[in-house]
């Protein structure tokens, strides 16, 4: 065993006690840490909401390294961890191996599919939610010249992408869409400096809204909107507080609940395998409006945006989804 791996053992051991059987759900957060105010912290506020509501205590992993994945997900199984939930879709082949290692335990992941009879797959329909913050973005846009930061260029990023891209036209059929991406390694989540920098690009380029679905790297985005005194949309968890006056919404993108639901469904013994789509017809994704974003949102822009959730949730609207077939027609 090399010297990283040990220390993620041994890291993994101290953390859920050695010789201590648990009787609760536990949470694997994906790189960026459960303090990253947005996909991680969402998972983080629906565990705890789980504590809250039930009184139960849970585990919890803050993967650093791929290998600690493997590590995390065994040792909580061993010492009885129920359900056992990844976070984010890097988790998918560590979880698979340990759920065939531990038949009789349920696991869950979210934004991944595991076909295992004892794991339950949560992916949401982002390029839903993507489509209606893409509205709000070109209709207040004052150069009809919107953008986008990524973090890890991968499908499910493109997916929020190409969404935005859609709504934005269809508010604004005249509207320029920028694009960027962070990188494409897991670094690409918590790079706040890159985030800024590509913000501060697009912003002097003309764009005057920029979405960032980038996990702890939209901060710097944020940041960067705020100096300029533009405008930003907030992704995952409702980031609107952040900077009250700059965060024309949030995306929301509900993983608080997928981890509530999955942890009490196991307590009160109606848990199910399979897989969970949550769109905007479950209240899975949504956007933001409260005191902090108020100002923003005119009532003809709420009402355009809510014209056409209910149109999308018809089928009225259709949004292409990037992961379809990797292609965003525009």
């Amino acid at each position: 065993m090399t010297a990283k791996m040990l220390a993620a053992a041994t890291a993994v051991g101290l953390l859920l006690g050695i010789g201590h059987a648990l009787a609760e759900p536990a949470v694997v957060y994906d790189a960026g840490g459960k303090f990253d105010k947005s996909f991680n912290e969402a998972a983080y506020n629906g565990i705890e909401k789980y504590k809250s509501d039930t009184g139960d205590s849970y585990a919890e992993f803050e993967v650093q390294t791929d290998a600690q994945r493997e590590q995390a997900f065994r040792r909580m199984a061993q010492r009885g961890a129920d359900p056992v939930i990844g976070i984010g879709f890097s988790q998918a082949p560590a979880l698979e191996k340990v759920a065939k290692e531990f038949p009789d335990r349920h696991f869950a992941i979210i934004d991944m599919v595991v076909n295992l009879p004892n794991v339950q797959s949560i992916v949401f329909k982002e390029h839903e939610g993507s489509f209606l913050v893409g509205m709000l973005a070109a209709m207040a846009s004052k150069s009809a010249k919107v953008g986008f930061v990524g973090g890890m260029d991968i499908p499910l990023i493109r997916r929020f992408a190409c969404g935005y891209a859609q709504g934005a036209k269809y508010a604004n059929p005249a509207v320029a869409v920028t694009e960027n991406m962070t990188g494409t390694t897991p670094a690409a989540w918590n790079d706040p400096t890159k985030g800024a920098e590509l913000a501060k690009g697009q912003f002097d380029a003309g764009v005057d809204v920029i979405f960032a679905a980038a996990g702890g790297t939209g901060t710097g985005v944020y940041q960067a909107a705020k100096d300029a005194g533009k405008l930003a949309i907030g992704v995952d968890s409702n980031q609107n507080h952040l900077h009250p006056g700059t965060m024309l919404t949030s995306m929301l993108k509900r993983v608080d609940v997928a981890v509530y639901d999955s942890a009490m469904a196991v307590k009160n013994g109606n848990w199910q395998a399979g897989v969970t789509e949550l769109g905007l017809a479950q209240d899975g994704v949504g956007w933001a409006l409260d005191e902090h974003n108020a100002a923003l949102i005119s009532e003809e822009m709420k009402a355009k945006v809510e014209a056409a959730k209910a149109d999308i949730i018809a089928g009225k609207i259709q949004v292409h989804d990037y992961m379809a077939d990797n292609t965003c027609p525009l």
